[in-house]
């Protein structure tokens, strides 16, 4: 998969701190680049969630990796930033924590957004797979219609900000025709139209050429310029070690 986030340029604010401006045109993108750590770790715990969520009976493994993952959750918050708000806009403090692309790739590194991958788009249409993992179940072995909702929102959305055009969703409408089957790889498309109060998509979810779901998302074009999300705090350098030069994103940028 493509990302447009690669070619994100920095600049500084009077403060000091690292800006990134939105991206506008095609691959239009608002926020930082998630740290490859995320993206492997996202992985890891959407693969053991659908581990537990299968497991027959208790096992001593999960009792030592409930512990681990407890201290490790403890160290890592005393690294967060001391507010919990992202760094975006005009709200760009230093205490607030840094803000995500959601423009590309969810899935890829939040683990509670199914993955997905374009194999095709351009401004009227796009096409592209999906697979659902256990941990979208609701029915027996299907998916629950809850989170076909947020597939559609976040790929059709993601669609619009490859395309150059996009903003807040107004309305999504979602027809289930047939049961959606976990672990399966999907198909879907996107036909998207443009009227004079904004962007019209309308997505498809098949397998095997037949139409499971089909949703219609309404959504507000809007410039750039226009969005909360226009500037965005960048990663903030590692702080230096033994007397060294921070490595993080932004100082090697």
């Amino acid at each position: 998969m493509d990302s447009p986030t690669a070619e994100r340029q920095a600049g500084v604010a009077a403060a000091g701190e690292h800006i990134g401006p939105a991206t506008s045109g095609p691959g239009m993108a608002f926020g930082e680049t998630p740290l490859p750590q995320t993206v492997a770790a996202a992985a890891a715990i959407r693969r053991l969630t659908g581990i537990l969520l299968a497991l027959e009976q208790a096992d001593p493994a999960v009792d030592g990796l409930i512990e681990q993952m407890e201290a490790v959750s403890d160290r890592l918050t005393a690294a967060l930033p001391a507010d919990p708000r992202p760094r975006i806009g005009d709200e760009q403090s230093a205490d607030r924590r840094v803000y995500l692309d959601h423009s590309t790739d969810i899935g890829a590194y939040n683990p509670a957004f199914p993955e997905f991958a374009f194999t095709g788009s351009r401004p009227d249409r796009a096409t592209g797979t999906v697979t659902f993992p256990l941990n979208f179940e609701g029915p027996p072995g299907l998916v629950h219609g809850g989170f076909l909702g947020v597939f559609f929102d976040a790929v059709m959305q993601q669609h619009n900000c490859r395309e150059g055009l996009a903003g807040k969703t107004r309305s999504l409408n979602v027809r289930y025709r047939r049961p959606t089957p976990l672990l399966r790889e999907l198909d879907f498309d996107i036909v998207r139209t443009e009227h004079e109060r904004g962007l019209l998509s309308t997505g498809r979810l098949l397998q095997d050429g037949e139409v499971l779901v089909i949703a219609e998302m309404d959504a507000v074009a809007m410039n750039p310029d226009s969005l909360i999300t226009r500037t965005y705090g960048r990663r903030r350098p590692a702080p230096a070690a033994h007397g060294g030069v921070g490595t993080g994103v932004a100082a090697a940028r």
